[in-house]
């Protein structure tokens, strides 16, 4: 079977047309001249119907998302000069990422390991953060959750039992460039290799190299399209990567059509963390492209409860208003959220923006992920501790993706204690024992 990694590094350069929008150009000294796509607006007018600045210029229409005084604070301190129309371009915040060591020194104060594993970095994972995301960082704690998610430190250099550059074994389960087919009615279908900000415990981080990353081409989504035609058992296909969201509304166009011909495809999925990371991406022009092709529903990767700012709360807004089911996904991180508050105040405050927590993950054994991995027993007291304690939506599916290409596994507590006579002994939340009826 063909490996998507291989094949990527085959493709070459794409014409214009092809790539991903946005380079990873350094923060400071700022870029100059003109935004192409993503052009600043000349006029403001505001939009009292919603948290939205409307912006006009040469006869178009392009609205944002408001910056939070948070977002407006850090700008004049970090980026002087630079206009709020400017930071709320979603296309400017992927210039301006954070991908050096000198230019995150304007935002935080690192430590020693942070400085050296930085230094260090070289043909792994790069290191790039929004503008936006790294408002949300503590400039002193390094211990702080969002900050190690996000901030190399030498720990992922250290290679431990079980681990694996491939661990869910995706690339012997990919028929064709780009896509995974292990279930048998759906398939993971590979269409970026870039994402906005990059997680250290990232599952692709095989994807990416030192020089950037990897980039899929117009040909290589061809070959993953007529793959799902011929496979009249998919009926449901997860756009993933890196993050989609990162593509052109025209990309996502052209993919989001060609699927929508596919009689046998029932439904699309996108797997994201741009709402989280770039929340100013999710601009009315993308969502006027995503209701045309319903169903579509979005996964979005959530870490932490200080992830949902008002900018993600309206972000999430009108992705739900669009009609978009959300669902979001959070690995279990040693020391970030393994704790059953945390993960709480997180489920909960999703719930008040319309996104169902569905999946929490046990931590994927990359290498170089020790230092983020819990105990498996971890993840199932803490479903226990929320398990009756809370809402039913507000308790995800705590799953292993079971090394080898397994596939995920959901883990419980033990709430079925066993057989007894015509009847099976339950354990419910509280500890209580109860009988119910069940003759052989």
């Amino acid at each position: 079977m063909a490996s998507p990694v291989s094949s990527m590094q085959e493709s070459g350069t794409l014409n214009e047309e092809d790539q991903p929008p946005g380079t990873t150009a350094p923060c400071f000294p700022l870029s100059s001249g003109v935004v192409e796509e993503g052009a600043i607006a000349q006029d403001v007018i505001a939009d009292k119907s919603s948290n939205v600045t409307l912006l006009v210029q040469s006869g178009k229409r392009f609205d944002i998302i408001k910056a939070s005084a948070r977002s407006r604070r850090f700008l004049e301190t970090c980026f002087p000069g630079t206009s709020v129309e400017e930071w709320n371009d979603w296309r400017w915040q992927l210039r301006n990422r954070f991908t050096t060591l000198e230019t995150l020194a304007r935002v935080i104060n690192f430590s020693q390991d942070e400085t050296a594993a930085i230094t260090r970095l070289s043909g792994s994972l790069p290191l790039a953060i929004t503008p936006y995301y790294a408002s949300l960082l503590n400039r002193d704690v390094a211990s702080q959750g969002l900050r190690r998610s996000v901030v190399p430190v030498s720990a992922e250099f250290i290679r431990s039992p079980g681990e694996a550059e491939d661990p869910l074994n995706e690339d012997n389960c990919s028929p064709v460039p780009g896509i995974v087919h292990r279930y048998p009615d759906r398939v993971l279908f590979l269409v970026s290799a870039h994402c906005s900000t990059y997680c250290r415990y990232c599952t692709r981080s095989r994807l990416v190299g030192s020089s950037g990353e990897y980039r899929f081409s117009r040909k290589q989504w061809e070959q993953g399209l007529a793959y799902i035609e011929s496979h009249r058992e998919v009926r449901d296909v997860l756009l993933s990567g890196g993050d989609p969201l990162t593509l052109s509304d025209e990309q996502l166009e052209w993919l989001l059509s060609r699927l929508s011909r596919i009689r046998h495809v029932e439904f699309t999925r996108i797997g994201t963390k741009v709402p989280v990371v770039l929340p100013q991406r999710i601009t009315r022009a993308l969502l006027k492209v995503f209701k045309r092709y319903h169903p579509l529903w979005l996964s979005i990767h959530f870490t932490h409860p200080e992830e949902l700012t008002p900018e993600v709360n309206e972000a999430c807004r009108r992705l739900a208003d669009a009609g978009i089911p959300l669902g979001s996904q959070t690995v279990l991180l040693k020391g970030i959220n393994d704790d059953v508050e945390i993960l709480k105040a997180l489920f909960h405050g999703l719930l008040k923006i319309r996104v169902r927590p569905y999946y929490l993950y046990q931590c994927d054994p990359i290498l170089g992920s020790a230092h983020f991995r819990t105990p498996v027993e971890k993840g199932i007291q803490i479903i226990q501790r929320l398990r009756g304690f809370t809402s039913g939506y507000a308790v995800p599916q705590f799953v292993i993706d079971a090394p080898g290409g397994g596939g995920k596994i959901p883990l419980l507590p033990g709430y079925l204690l066993g057989r007894d006579g015509d009847g099976i002994v339950l354990k419910n939340y509280e500890g209580r024992i109860f009988r119910y009826p069940d003759p052989a």
